[in-house]
């Protein structure tokens, strides 16, 4: 039962809008929170604070850090020539995971989409394009999501860039561990089309 300016009832409302959490997982969350409440809660919050005060999108690549220009574009190691395209933050932090990338990245902030009315201009497509030159890019890796959007970004992409650098896309298909019985039809159908040579 919901109580007006109660500050529990608050913070169950503020985490239930976040990604993967409904109604019931944010109270089972804020209860976990309220009985660790020292071990947990209050360092939460200190954290969140301080990343409320200092986060900040980079200026050349729209990763997310502390400073105006992240970590990996202010490497010089990994100023080689090489910039991979991904919609989102959290698919360059993937692709970190992965720790087999060793260019730089860019950050759409999405992909085109007619129905939501998301423009090239709407994404950092044109930064994209400026970074072309000023970085000596040799090859642009389109990383995007293997989905309607993400591939007609990608075409977009592709058309702009033709001719003026290397373009290459991630492989799909089957992913290792995979059994077919599990896979949709679309990644079998990429999977069969990117067939190589055994």
């Amino acid at each position: 039962m919901s109580r007006p300016n109660d500050p529990i009832d608050a913070l169950i409302a503020l985490m239930a809008r976040l990604p993967g959490l409904g109604p019931r997982s944010a109270r089972r969350a804020v209860l976990h929170l309220i009985r660790k409440r020292a071990a947990l809660l209050r360092p939460l919050a200190e954290a969140m604070m301080a990343v409320a005060d200092s986060a900040r999108e980079c200026l050349n690549c729209g990763n997310v850090g502390t400073e105006d220009i992240c970590e990996i574009c202010r490497s010089e190691a990994r100023g080689n020539g090489l910039i991979c395209v991904v919609e989102d933050v959290s698919d360059l932090w993937a692709m970190e995971r992965a720790n087999v990338f060793t260019g730089r990245y860019h950050v759409l902030g999405g992909t085109l989409s007619a129905l939501d009315g998301v423009g090239p201009d709407q994404l950092r497509i044109p930064q994209l394009l400026t970074r072309l030159e000023a970085e000596n890019v040799t090859e642009v890796i389109l990383a995007l999501n293997a989905t309607v959007d993400g591939q007609t970004t990608a075409h977009y992409i592709a058309d702009r860039l033709e001719g003026r650098v290397a373009l290459s896309s991630l492989a799909q298909g089957v992913p290792i561990g995979g059994e077919l019985d599990y896979l949709d039809d679309g990644t079998i159908t990429a999977a069969l089309n990117a067939r190589k040579r055994f």
